[in-house]
């Protein structure tokens, strides 16, 4: 059997570390990120980028973002131009790569001098970042779906693969987001337990936690509720390319309309910046005599917290982790309590609600941070 040389990272790590290889084209993409049963997560990375007479793994390749620069002054120096450091600064400083497909961002590539290369400027990009087919983002629209803007650059459709922990995601890269934030969460919600559990998911999108919950949790059946119809379309896609659609039923529209009660062991909260509209959903979703658990999304800001000249930055960045976790924890009881007071309303009966657990799935700036609650709700 052939050996994939792979780094082995911390879960809590393994977003980052990806988004470096990534943007270096060191991650081998045909494979999938494998959680171990030790908690740690195993990254592949590609042959080539293995320095053969070093013991420790090494990259020796150059970035995808040197060979652009190489490729684009020789364009330009064809076409009369100077290489410059304006110039330089409108090249891309980060983007996404959807398999063969590079999403650009939007302040890039903005100078005229680069409308005068006419059709020959976008092939020659795709060579540079190693792409054969190219698109922009401008904005997120305000549709409600978060429904990206973009333009096809290079290229004849959108539709673009990800796989990741042996599931497949497919999309159009036009139409659809695609958290690749949310790696770790995924992992974790994998190795979860679900066997013989109905699990609804309330925000499904393309199936980011649908499909672990299908492929790896072992639930029985997974209810997905979703409004946005190209997210819709994408997840029926990736339902049946993993195999797993006879185990799923697609609630296409809001979730808040949805008629089912008493059904959940278990139900997925995972919008951002909050899911509060949809705690009253969730909680009426739950089996009413044995209750179960719910998984509940929210960004979090803690005060930030300001360094005095007699503090050090170590001492200071303690402090600001512990303002970190003290507004999780706030944040979590306020809502335990919530969610109690929602389930006694709706069943006229006492529930206890248990805070299991508070995950830490990203940052977004010092003192704003992506959370999950695992909260237990059991009917007293």
């Amino acid at each position: 059997m052939e050996e994939v040389p792979c780094l082995r990272v911390s879960q809590c790590r393994a977003q980052k570390l990806r988004e470096n290889l990534q943007s270096q084209d060191f991650l081998d993409r045909s494979l999938c990120i494998m959680k171990e049963p030790t908690g740690t997560v195993l990254v592949p990375i590609l042959h080539s980028c293995l320095l053969q007479n070093d013991s420790n793994l090494a990259f020796h390749h150059r970035r995808r973002g040197d060979k652009l620069e190489d490729v684009l002054q020789e364009l330009l120096e064809s076409h009369g131009e100077s290489w410059t450091k304006e110039v330089k600064d409108d090249l891309p400083r980060s983007f996404q790569r959807h398999g063969d497909l590079v999403l650009l961002g939007q302040n890039c590539f903005s100078l005229p001098l680069w409308k005068k290369m006419g059709n020959i400027l976008w092939p020659t990009v795709a060579k540079g970042l190693g792409a054969k087919r190219l698109a922009r983002m401008s904005r997120i629209s305000s549709d409600g779906f978060r429904s990206p803007q973009v333009t096809v650059l290079l290229g004849e459709h959108n539709w673009v693969k990800h796989v990741d922990n042996g599931i497949t995601y497919e999309f159009d890269v036009s139409k659809c987001m695609f958290s690749a934030g949310n790696i770790t969460e995924k992992l974790r919600v994998s190795g979860f337990d679900c066997r013989g559990e109905t699990v609804f998911d309330l925000y499904a999108g393309i199936g980011y936690f649908t499909l672990p919950y299908l492929v790896h949790t072992g639930a029985a059946h997974v209810h997905a509720s979703e409004w946005n119809p190209h997210a819709v379309e994408a997840l029926r896609k990736n339902l049946v390319t993993n195999r797993v659609h006879d185990r799923c039923t697609v609630h296409q529209g809001d979730n808040r309309q949805v008629q089912l009660c008493d059904i959940a062991d278990r139900v997925n909260l995972g919008l951002i910046p909050s899911s509060e509209d949809g705690w009253p959903v969730a909680c009426r979703l739950l089996k009413k005599t044995t209750g179960g658990l719910l998984h509940i999304h929210q960004n979090v800001t803690s005060a930030n917290v300001v360094a005095s000249h007699a503090v050090d930055d170590a001492d200071n960045s303690v402090s600001g982790k512990r303002a970190d976790r003290e507004a999780w924890q706030a944040w979590a009881d306020a809502a335990a309590n919530r969610i109690a007071c929602l389930l006694k309303k709706l069943t006229a009966t006492t529930w206890t609600t248990n805070i299991q657990h508070i995950e830490h799935v990203k940052s977004y700036a010092p003192h704003v941070h992506h959370v999950v609650l695992d909260l237990e709700c059991r009917p007293a």
